[in-house]
């Protein structure tokens, strides 16, 4: 191993996170082969997959997310803490056949998840991958929180959404980190294009729930939408995520940090992996040169 180990940190982003497939894609055509890596969020799922051979399979199932699919996913009742069936995800992760322990992976990692009654942080670096990659995609009102060891703990991204720091306790003494949500100075939220709405439709979806709540979601041709409920969660979480994100860059700074732009893309429409992968492939490609100056030391 260098005597300067790089070291990734790959970001909170919901689905806007599949990017990191397209920065760990072109990053292996550069000959650049870090030697471990802390995630957050999808940033764990990704970099869980890369440091367990298994981002071919990953990449795989996430391009063959349709909205349709990605629907039948949802389990909406009033008395869930989430939309989404956590144990979709772990069926998920299993058939991804990564190893059941992170020990075993072929690399250093460590997934970052936030202990829900505390509110402190939490490095998952031992046990098991499944259960660790879980509890840091716990997106709050979408993914249910994860129990570990008798604590409830939800996404990381709501306390580090891009964790260097937790890169740094790994060992790397470089660290190239990505942030699926840069926003380039623009709006944190723009009214949407009715794509989420149209899959909110879907008979899949509006049969799974109760009456009294059909019943109060307006019409789609009623005029110009206000806020859905998809709209109010993706924004609120970039909110937050974006004020954490300056302010622990601020105290501890990457050594290069790389931005993906998908302010066209909601950190809900996981069904989109396509497009945020080649964002991530472009934003490599772009730092090429200062990527093999950073891998060189």
């Amino acid at each position: 191993m260098s005597l300067r180990p790089l070291g990734l940190a790959l970001g909170s982003g919901g689905a806007r996170g599949w990017c990191h497939i397209g920065v760990l894609r072109a990053l292996q055509d550069q000959g650049v082969r870090p030697a471990m890596v802390a995630g957050c969020s999808m940033g764990a799922l990704v970099g869980a997959a890369w440091a367990g051979g298994r981002l071919d399979s990953l990449e795989n199932w996430a391009r063959s997310l349709s909205s349709t699919s990605f629907m039948g996913m949802i389990d909406l009742r009033l008395d869930r803490s989430g939309m989404m069936r956590g144990a979709a995800i772990m069926e998920m992760l299993r058939d991804l056949g990564l190893p059941e322990t992170i020990e075993e992976l072929e690399f250093p990692f460590i997934a970052v998840a936030t202990d829900m009654q505390t509110g402190r942080e939490v490095w998952l670096r031992e046990g098991s991958l499944a259960d660790a990659v879980r509890a840091s995609i716990s997106l709050p009102a979408i993914l249910r929180p994860h129990r570990i060891d008798g604590r409830w703990l939800l996404d990381g991204g709501l306390i580090n959404p891009v964790p260097v720091s937790a890169a740094r306790a790994l060992g790397a003494r470089r660290i190239l980190s990505v942030n699926p949500n840069d926003k380039g100075g623009g709006p944190l939220w723009e009214p949407s294009e009715g794509r989420l709405w149209s899959a909110l439709q879907a008979p899949e979806l509006l049969d799974k729930l109760p009456d009294p709540v059909r019943k109060l979601l307006p019409e789609r041709d009623a005029g110009p939408l206000d806020p859905t409920y998809f709209d109010v969660v993706s924004a609120s979480i970039d909110v937050l995520t974006e004020f954490l994100r300056k302010s622990r860059e601020a105290a501890d700074p990457a050594d290069l940090a790389l931005a993906a732009d998908l302010t066209d893309m909601s950190t809900l429409e996981f069904y989109r992996a396509g497009h945020a992968i080649d964002e991530g492939t472009r934003i490599t490609c772009a730092a090429a040169d200062r990527i093999a100056q950073l891998a060189e030391g």
